[in-house]
């Protein structure tokens, strides 16, 4: 492992507990880091693999002590207000201390955080991860850093802990433009196997089969192997909000407004989410695209799904 002040058991502020904050800080935990934690939805006394660690109030009181941040909330205002709002961490981090940013928010919100950070004397990295809960709990995200190559080599031990493969793109802002990237190439392939799989249930075709075969060949993708299941069970247990996807294709699509370059396939992908989130569907797994297009209710599987909730 690199040299760094941040092996562990150093101290670590945690900020954020989401479906990807609070496996990634599990993680750290279980690497032998001394945490301090901070979320608004729950308190680590909820959570069985963080009792014991350090529960505060604000986000101030959390970095006390600490040598680094790891940051992971929901959009650009949460960041904002973690760092800058009220009883912010930002002027309580102390000179040559660390943020290490994995929430995804737009380049220029990372730049101006970066130079804010920098007037006290705090080092910035933008750190956004993929790879979903599957890869949060397993510790195998794929981290997309943007920052100095001194400070990443520093952050390191922090991110090995989280992340089974971790990418320098350049200066800070460059993570977040790689992951607007990402975004764009999952909208696609959600979006296709949603298509896919309404196809293939108004063929009434053997569904299950159908994927089974078809992941192994040429079509074969992470949303066909971990999401098909349940678009055909149109049930959407939460992996990454529908929600926040719209919000990350939004930076996507003011990117590439920005030179001129039109995505049209990611922007009606958009338009189907908004759609959803307008119909209460925003807190569902991105899966939930299967919904925007009309279900084959006369299916074998739609059948004998109709007549288990009948008898309930």
């Amino acid at each position: 492992m690199t040299e760094s002040d941040l092996q562990a058991p150093a101290p670590i502020a945690c900020i954020g507990l989401g479906a990807l904050g609070l496996p990634m800080a599990i993680n750290l935990r279980r690497a032998g880091y001394e945490l301090h934690v901070h979320t608004r939805s729950r308190t680590p006394e909820s959570d069985p693999a963080l009792q014991g660690a350090p529960g505060a109030d604000t986000p101030a009181e959390t970095v006390q002590g600490c040598r680094a941040l790891l940051l992971c909330v929901s959009d650009d205002a949460a960041v904002e207000a973690v760092l800058w709002g009220e009883h912010g961490a930002g002027p309580a981090l102390t000179t040559g201390s660390l943020v290490i940013d994995c929430s995804t928010i737009s380049p220029a919100t990372s730049q101006a955080m970066a130079q804010r950070l920098a007037m006290r004397g705090v080092r910035y990295l933008d750190a956004p991860v993929t790879g979903g809960t599957e890869g949060a709990k397993a510790g195998t995200l794929t981290v997309l850093c943007g920052g100095s190559a001194a400070d990443l080599k520093r952050a390191l031990p922090v991110l090995e802990a989280i992340g089974g493969s971790i990418h320098h793109f350049g200066a800070v802002g460059s993570g977040q433009q790689v992951k607007a990237v990402n975004q764009v190439l999952v909208a696609g392939s959600y979006a296709a196997v949603a298509e896919a799989i309404a196809l293939g249930q108004h063929l009434q075709l053997p569904m299950e089969q159908v994927v089974n075969a078809l992941q192994h060949g040429a079509a074969g993708s992470w949303a066909l192997q971990h999401r098909s299941g349940a678009m055909l069970a149109d049930t959407y247990p939460l992996g990454f909000k529908l929600a926040l996807h719209h919000k990350d294709l939004s930076i996507a699509l003011e990117a590439a407004q920005a030179t001129g370059l039109e995505l049209p396939i990611t922007a009606a992908v958009r338009a189907q989410e908004a759609e959803l989130i307008d119909n209460g569907l925003g807190d569902a797994d991105v899966s939930a695209l299967r919904r925007a297009l009309p279900r084959n209710t006369n299916t074998k599987e739609a059948r004998s799904r109709h007549e288990k909730e009948t008898l309930k």
